[in-house]
């Protein structure tokens, strides 16, 4: 078997050529590996990874990552987008502009986006993706996600992550074919056989959620400093267009090892089974199956803003909606006043990013 071939683009500071460097070795090929160089590069807009591609950063053993892409679009395209299978990226970090989407823009304005939302028609599988060794920093409002997982995409590895700032750290969502939400005709796309493992998030609004989705692995996280620790959801409608094909969405799901201190008024976690739908309103139920949360200390601190959220809910740890079948197993809220952080109090090390 041939090796894949490597290349080596020449970047600088001007966001044009950098983009333009990238995108034509993308279109040269049918795959390879793009090695990007150490420093901080422009991007005039976002780039599409096709299949069979990896774009690599600059090696940097035990520290932080030493290639770093930000980009200067508002048009809100991720900074790279993944639309192809057999797809890597990694030891690469991500600055992505200020960028406001919209309620149902959770695959716009990210660091990373895997898939679509919304199709015109019938659409094939992405899969095959490994994100590996990535940095995300957002310091701008919290209205855009960092990395989102959406649609026809399967069997995904995400690991040794570490976001700061920004909406949600990692969306996983269903997509479907339709021209908006409201008008969705079928069929869904549910993410499945996703693994995210050793995922730090801290500063932003959550750490992750999960949406219709089925066969996913969340192990190893640690979310500080969040107002929401993670959801796990139903979607707008839940599964109404999905086939299983023995598969059915909520099942088989596993959340182990999280932890989590959050200021935010609300809760730390939430697990809901129903879903309200944007096409006709109706209230339709996710019935849960093998799903299990475990090992997970939750610590909540003083509020990030006092009297925010709304005044009729409570402060509670825990949230659970008509989700009978979900099975919670060594779940612990530490309630510790002292000033250390959240993993400290609780007496949990929060798990260590893996390096190369």
């Amino acid at each position: 078997m041939t090796d894949p071939k490597s290349y080596d683009p020449v970047l600088t500071d001007d966001a044009a050529a950098n983009r333009g460097a990238i995108e034509r070795l993308l279109a040269s090929e049918t795959g390879g590996t793009v090695r990007l160089p150490a420093g901080t590069f422009p991007l005039d807009r976002g780039i599409v990874v096709g299949s069979g591609w990896t774009l690599a950063g600059a090696e940097h053993g035990d520290g932080p990552v030493t290639t770093w892409l930000t980009s200067s679009a508002s048009d809100g395209r991720p900074i790279v987008h993944v639309l192809g299978s057999r797809v890597a990226i990694h030891d690469i970090g991500f600055l992505p502009p200020p960028s406001a989407p919209g309620e149902h823009g959770g695959d716009m304005g990210t660091a990373i986006t895997i898939g679509r939302y919304l199709y015109p028609a019938e659409t094939d599988w992405i899969e095959g993706i490994q994100i590996r060794r990535v940095q995300v920093e957002r310091r701008d409002a919290r209205d855009a996600n960092c990395v989102a997982v959406v649609g026809a995409v399967r069997d995904i590895v995400i690991s040794d992550v570490s976001i700061v700032g920004g909406c949600t750290g990692i969306a996983v969502h269903w997509g479907a074919v339709g021209e908006s939400v409201s008008s969705i005709s079928g069929p869904s796309y549910h993410p499945h056989h996703l693994t995210i493992s050793d995922l730090r998030v801290s500063d932003a609004f959550e750490g992750f959620y999960l949406s219709s989705v089925h066969d996913v692995e969340v192990d190893r996280v640690c979310l500080s400093e969040v107002e929401i620790g993670f959801r796990l959801l139903p979607g707008d409608n839940t599964d109404r267009f999905h086939s299983s094909n023995g598969n059915a969405v909520g099942e088989r799901i596993r959340v182990s090892r999280a932890c989590v201190s959050w200021n935010g008024p609300l809760y730390a976690m939430r697990i809901a089974g129903w879903g309200r739908s944007e096409i006709d309103h109706s209230i339709r139920i996710l019935e849960y199956r093998d799903v299990v949360v475990r090992d997970c200390t939750l610590v909540p601190l003083p509020l990030a803003t006092a009297g925010s959220g709304n005044p009729l809910r409570s402060r509670s740890p825990i949230v659970i909606e008509r989700a009978s079948g979900v099975v919670l197993d060594a779940i612990r809220v530490d309630l510790g006043g002292d000033s250390r952080s959240g993993a400290d109090r609780a007496g949990v090390a929060c798990c260590p990013l893996r390096t190369p």
